[in-house]
């Protein structure tokens, strides 16, 4: 987002990436057969449709060929392991229908207005820096509409996490089973926080935009930015991997890549984690305080795998619902999410894993051929070193070797078809990405981590990056640090760019 912004504010602008290709992970391959289009990585764009930065871009990668398809119908789903479906709607009405205590319906709308009527001020501290001024006008201003007796309800939300939020706040436990599983979506767990707080954050920005998916592939949603880019004069460099910051009297002066010095007037923009940032790329006598320290104790979160299946035919859910739905999570809530975690970081591979089910084919039918379907399965809850398995099933002592991907896809498998019966027939083609692969496909996901560091409250907000920078500036003059690592955090948002291009382009 930034080299963009920055390019049409008039600014000489070059970006190296050490990959193929931009995008970090944002590709659409042919992982499976010829024909199937898959999302090899990431692939839904809420945070980008909601965001400042598409309200300044979005109009121009349209131009440039970025088109979005989306649901104005069921978005939604979570499927327990006795085959309680929970269904969440565009409209929020419509899901609150979907629950069976009449004061859960009205508790889930009314903590639906209290964010939307103060989403300026919450846009605003997720959006803008928070050891800010701006920041402290927006918490008076969430301070205000809360009132005296509601005034601690924003910060005891934070300190939460995402399965003590619905069980003080609902009766039965359709919003738990429904929105619970969705945190994995932001490096957490349900017991983690600030999960109470991000819990209704979701909620309302899945009513509100739904689950956008680029026509053909978010691969063309690459495709937009390099003609976007190239029209703008940005001198892209595909394999061209940073070595090293360039500082001269105290002030960052560009880079080193490639063994090739690559000058920078105005500022350096480092989008990576601050392990890499202080521990690699800074030279040693780079004045930086016990930033380097901080670094050194900067946490990865949780792994994640990626399974892609090619199927013959779509799957016939048990639920013939869902067959209509973009992405379903077969979980029980909190309770089966939680146990998957807690294995996943103690090293174990997860014996019911929660499985983001996505059918993208559903919004896009261009992606896979006539009559066929393909399935976009994400794992968000599994070691970067196994240690063991908590089924006791599957040889992990080798680490992830290709028969370890495979026995574990197996399972998530069978926790489909168990939903879906016939699955196993119509499968045609398997790929598996484990988190070794992810980690070495980029290098900002530590230990197959692809947020960019573990997102609990402790690392979040206020002390993100770390708690001696809580800011996208660094100590040094002319070097920012932008990032899943950098706040707001993860997801395709493109807030931490858009935050310091504004900076730059309005000092």
């Amino acid at each position: 987002m930034a080299p963009a912004e920055l390019a049409a504010a008039g600014w000489s602008v070059a970006l190296l990436e050490r990959n193929a290709d931009i995008g970090g992970f944002i590709a659409t391959e042919e992982r499976t057969l010829p024909g199937y289009l898959h999302d090899t990585y990431s692939s839904w764009h809420p945070l980008f449709v909601s965001g400042p930065a598409h309200a300044v871009l979005g109009e121009r990668l349209r131009q440039h060929g970025l088109t979005y398809r989306n649901t104005e119908e069921w978005v939604t789903a979570s499927v327990a392991d006795d085959g309680r479906a929970t269904l969440a709607h565009r409209d929020p009405e419509r899901t609150a229908d979907g629950f069976a205590d009449p004061a859960d319906r009205t508790a889930y709308l009314a903590v639906l207005r209290r964010y939307e009527r103060n989403m300026e001020s919450l846009g605003g501290l997720l959006g803008g820096e928070p050891r800010s001024p701006e920041a402290l006008r927006h918490l008076a201003r969430l301070s205000r509409d809360a009132g005296r007796a509601g005034r601690e309800r924003w910060p005891r939300s934070l300190a939460s996490g995402g399965r003590g939020y619905a069980r003080s706040e609902f009766r039965g436990g359709e919003v738990d089973h429904l929105y619970a599983p969705w945190l994995l979506h932001t490096g957490l767990s349900p017991d983690q926080a600030p999960g109470g707080f991000m819990l209704p954050l979701l909620a309302v920005t899945l009513h509100g935009f739904g689950l956008p998916v680029a026509a053909g592939g978010s691969g063309r949603f690459l495709d937009a930015f390099r003609s976007l880019l190239d029209s703008l004069g940005v001198r892209v460099e595909t394999g061209a991997e940073v070595e090293r910051i360039v500082v001269k009297r105290g002030r960052a002066v560009g880079v080193v890549a490639g063994g090739r010095f690559v000058g920078a007037r105005r500022a350096v923009l480092a989008s990576v984690t601050p392990t890499a940032l202080y521990g690699e790329l800074l030279p040693e006598d780079a004045a930086v305080g016990g930033l380097r320290e901080e670094a050194a104790r900067f946490r990865p979160g949780r792994g994640a795998m990626q399974i892609h299946v090619a199927l013959s035919a779509p799957p016939e859910w048990r639920d013939g619902r869902l067959a209509a739905i973009p992405l379903i999570h077969l979980s029980d809530g909190s309770g089966s999410t939680g146990i998957a975690c807690a294995e996943a970081e103690a090293g174990l591979l997860p014996r019911r894993p929660t499985v983001a089910v996505g059918q993208q084919y559903v919004l896009d039918p261009s992606r896979v051929p006539p009559g066929a379907a393909a399935l976009w399965l994400q794992l968000q809850e599994v070691p970067f070193t196994p240690l063991g398995d908590a089924a006791g099933e599957l040889d992990t002592t080798a680490g992830w070797t290709p028969e370890l991907a495979r026995g574990y896809a197996d399972r998530v498998l069978d926790r489909v078809a168990a939903h879906a019966p016939g699955l196993r027939e119509k499968i045609l083609a398997v790929d598996v990405i484990s988190p070794v692969h992810l980690a070495a496909h980029n290098p900002n996901a530590i230990c197959g981590d692809p947020y960019g560091g573990s997102a609990e409250l402790d690392q979040s907000f206020l002390w993100r990056p770390l708690p001696g920078s809580g800011r996208h500036a660094t100590p040094l003059p002319g070097l920012w640090h932008i990032g899943a690592s950098t706040h707001p955090g993860p997801g395709l948002g493109g807030a931490s760019g858009h935050m310091v291009a504004t900076a730059l382009t309005t000092a």
